[in-house]
């Protein structure tokens, strides 16, 4: 169908065109069923486009020859209305394909057809054939409107231009963007290819509670919500991670949980309210095992999604083949700022006076570790686009992390960043009872002083640990900035069905 009729242009009046649609359903209203349910499909346009491919071997004496009939179902497209025949286009979940309408075959129906709108939803029963242009199309012997559509789609040339409102209709943008169907397409499959490599290792899928007494796992400023039949208040969850490792207390070695969290926090192209994590631990496994498994689950899912491990990401080659570097947080302090000496690292004083001359706020309870951190942001996150482990954080900063026994003051963790952005976060589990209760009341403090990003005591949790956490590694992947990665996108809106955004006309 080379020269279908657009749908009607968005400078038309839309009120106008919706009145004339709603007019249409009501005259089929008085003809019967207006929205009938008894149709059923028995192919798909995306798996006929393939299977006949070979136009060659394909031809349409040869097509016509197999005697097939074929029942599909789809939103009309496109329309080309040529006196006693023809053209239109449906598209399904798997694809377009063309049909061929002849008055001399369908009678009235044909004459129905010429009202139908680009956008109605239609079932059609037929031959295959194919045209002198060489497309496959459905030679329609039956056809029947299943779905009127009161409400015009942009046409095929300006599309759904306005970004805000292809987030806020994302149900039109499914329609007629091919390119964002694919983009979740494609986040289903990395999903199922990253539960699949978890398996075959013997980690164990569990489901842990969204509504928590005391918000934990990781340092961020949570939701609150109410149980009104037990009169308390409620946290939605900000990470799993206490849960999965008091399963881990009990005996479940490899557990790992593709969860929903949920931040009270700020919105952009990298953050949403609610966004996904892989979460896992593994008992018996160093920061370095989980480092190595990181690096392994993110490489083999772009093998198996996209079929390589060279990607693009806003203008950058991004190569996730070779091993991925990892570099210390001091070390990369000290290369982007030489001004900073080992020894500046962990003096406060010292960190101070590189914060004042970077123009970065330093609070008064800000530890030479914070302002460490602060420095890493503000001036070596952007630079480490080739995939990097950043590793060595310190203890201020990293409230579940173990310790390391031979650097006071730094710990067994590491974040994995790629064109500037962390996609994942990892170390050895804090597994010593005594040591952890010190962490939290540290974090109560933090929260006294009014850091609402700060950590609650979690009494229960330091029972658990009482009880015994075996040596344990545990890694948090974002879901959404991998599948931002994998498919090219700039923003986290464009990878997530639904993103938040504010409510239209609220000012």
């Amino acid at each position: 169908m080379t020269d279908p009729t657009p749908a009607p242009h968005p400078a038309a009046d839309e009120n106008s065109l919706i009145a004339e649609r709603r007019a249409k359903l009501t005259a089929l209203r008085g003809q019967g069923i207006a929205y009938p349910n008894d149709f059923r499909r028995s192919e798909y346009a995306g798996d006929l486009q393939a299977e006949y491919a070979d136009a060659e071997t394909w031809t349409s004496e040869a097509l016509e020859g197999t005697g097939r009939e074929v029942v599909l179902a789809g939103r009309l497209m496109a329309k080309r209305i040529m006196g006693k025949a023809s053209f239109a286009q449906i598209q399904d979940e798997s694809g377009r394909i063309q049909l061929f309408l002849q008055a001399s075959t369908l009678g009235e129906v044909y004459d129905a057809f010429k009202g139908w709108d680009v956008g109605d939803i239609v079932g059609v029963r037929g031959g295959l054939t194919r045209t002198r242009t060489g497309e496959l199309s459905v030679k329609v012997s039956q056809l029947r409107l299943l779905t009127k559509s009161l409400r015009p789609l942009p046409d095929k040339w300006h599309g759904l231009t306005d970004v805000e409102q292809r987030y806020r209709q994302r149900y039109v943008d499914l329609i007629v963007t091919p390119e964002a169907r694919e983009v979740f397409v494609k986040r289903s499959r990395i999903i199922r290819a990253m539960r699949e490599w978890l398996d075959a290792r013997r980690f164990l899928e569990v489901e842990t509670p969204m509504m928590h007494y005391i918000p934990g796992g990781a340092a961020a400023k949570p939701f609150t919500t109410h149980h009104n039949a037990l009169g308390l208040d409620l946290y939605l969850r900000v990470a799993p991670e206490l849960y999965l490792k008091r399963l881990v207390v009990g005996g479940m070695e490899r557990v790992y949980e593709i969860n929903r969290n949920f931040r009270n926090e700020g919105v952009s192209t990298r953050h949403n309210p609610e966004f996904t994590m892989l979460e896992l631990y593994e008992a018996y496994a160093t920061y370095t095992e989980i480092m190595d498994l990181t690096e392994g689950v993110i490489r083999d899912v772009a093998l198996h999604v996209l079929g390589t491990a060279q990607v693009q990401w806003e203008g950058q080659h991004i190569d996730l083949a070779p091993a991925f570097r990892r570099w210390r947080m001091d070390e990369a302090v000290r290369h982007h700022n030489p001004e900073v000496s080992a020894a500046d690292c962990t003096d406060r004083q010292a960190m101070v006076r590189h914060c004042e001359r970077l123009k970065i706020h330093v609070k008064p309870g800000h530890g030479w570790g914070r302002l460490l951190l602060e420095i890493f942001e503000k001036t070596v996150e952007h630079t480490l686009v080739q995939p990097t482990f950043i590793t060595a954080h310190p203890v201020e900063v990293s409230p579940l992390a173990r310790a390391n026994d031979d650097q006071p003051g730094y710990t067994d963790r590491f974040e994995l960043f790629i064109n500037g952005k962390e996609l994942a976060n990892g170390f050895s589990e804090l597994n010593d009872p005594e040591d952890q209760a010190a962490r939290f009341l540290a974090q109560v403090e933090a929260k006294d002083r009014g850091d609402d990003e700060a950590m609650h005591f979690d009494a229960d949790y330091i029972r658990a640990l009482e009880v015994g956490l075996a040596p344990t590694g545990g890694l948090g992947i974002g879901i959404d900035r991998l599948v931002m990665l994998l498919t090219g996108s700039a923003s986290i809106r464009d990878v997530l069905l639904f993103p938040y955004m504010r409510p239209e006309n609220s000012g």
